[in-house]
This record gives C-alpha cells, structure tokens and sequence, in this order.
C-alpha cells in the first residue's frame, strides 16, 4: 500500500513536473532572455553615453544636405522602438498562433544581420521619418523619452513569462516572432549607432 502510494505521488509529480516543462518551453530560455537584456543595455548605454553632453549645434550638424543628423538619428530611433513595442504588445494579448511559424523565414542572427547591412534595400517608413512627429519637442525630451522606453523594455524582458516565440508580427524585414522584434530593435539601435560615430569622427563635426 505505501509502496502503491508513493508510486501515485511520484506519477503526479512527473506529470506536474512534465506539464510545467511545457509551459516553460514556450517562454524565453535563459540564454534568450540574458542575450536580449544584454542587447538591450548595451545599445542604450553606447547611444546615450554618445548623446550626453552634445550642444544644440553638434544635434544639429549634418554632413551633408542629404544626410541625417544626430537629432534627426535620435528622433528615428525613438520613434521605431515605438513602433515595434506597440506592435509586439498588440501581438502579446492575442492568442498564441504557433501555426504561423512557417512564415518565418529569418534566425535570431539573420535578423541582426540584416538590419545592420547597409546594401539590404531596407527603407524606413514615412511614419518613422524624423520631423513627422511634432509632439518631439527637442533631443533633450526624446533623450528622455529614449532612456524611459528602454527602462520599461528591460523590466519586460526581465520578468515575462508570455510566449513571445508564437506570437508574430510584420516589420520590414517581414514576418518575425516577438522575440526577434526585441532583437530587431536592439540591431537597428546599433546600426545608427555606428552611423552616429561617422558623424562624430567628421573633421567638421563641431567642437562644442
């Protein structure tokens, strides 16, 4: 009797153990979650260790007629990570469609890749475009709003337990689980990152 017992309590605990592995397999792993937190604060801390301290002038300065400035590289960024957050929380309170995973077609690494190539045909949008959001007033209060957004994206990842994986959502790259829309904006974070320190290393780049 004890033995048949203990073999009940043992096959319950193996069935508890088998549905909650279930369950966790359909949240971020820990190497997901440590390799999205780590993208995350690093690309904030390099873009906001670069903007501290720039005068309205070096904002402003442009490299050429044609080209963005570090205001208007600071305003896209801002303004994509909106974007992208809205659409992957829009995504996070339906339901789970794992159905859809077929339509993805790019890796976690393709996807960095890809936003980060510069011959990739990728374009922004009209809606992304620096200057079509007046409610920006100056770099100062998209600085600001840039660190908060990130604040709350990193309390996110750190604590989720949503099945990002099945859930996807369409960027111009095209169909990308939630997870990978984290790593896009990790990716094209740095991307104008490094487009920001060409600007820094112009031999016209104001002094002050």
């Amino acid at each position: 009797m004890l033995k048949r017992t203990k073999g009940c309590i043992l096959l319950t605990m193996l069935v508890i153990t088998g549905l909650a592995g279930t369950v966790n397999n359909s949240t971020l792993s820990n190497h997901e979650r440590k390799f999205a937190i780590s993208q995350l604060k690093d690309t904030r801390t390099d873009l906001l260790t670069i903007l501290k301290g720039l005068s309205d002038k070096q904002f402003n300065f442009k490299p050429a007629a044609d080209k963005w400035s570090i205001k208007e590289f600071l305003y896209h960024i801002y303004l994509t990570d909106k974007v992208v957050w809205n659409k992957l929380e829009s995504a996070m309170k339906e339901p789970a469609t794992p159905e859809r995973r077929s339509e993805l077609n790019l890796t976690d690494e393709q996807v960095l890749a890809v936003v980060a190539d510069k011959k990739s045909g990728l374009t922004s949008a009209e809606i992304l475009l620096p200057g079509t959001r007046p409610n920006i007033q100056s770099p100062s209060e998209a600085y600001s709003k840039f660190r908060s957004s990130r604040a709350e994206h990193l309390k996110y990842v750190k604590t989720t337990t949503g099945d990002l994986r099945n859930r996807v959502i369409h960027l111009p790259i095209g169909w990308v689980d939630c997870y990978q829309a984290l790593i896009f904006m990790t990716g094209h974070c740095n991307s104008h990152i490094q487009q920001i320190h060409q600007i820094l290393m112009d031999p016209r780049f104001p002094k002050k």
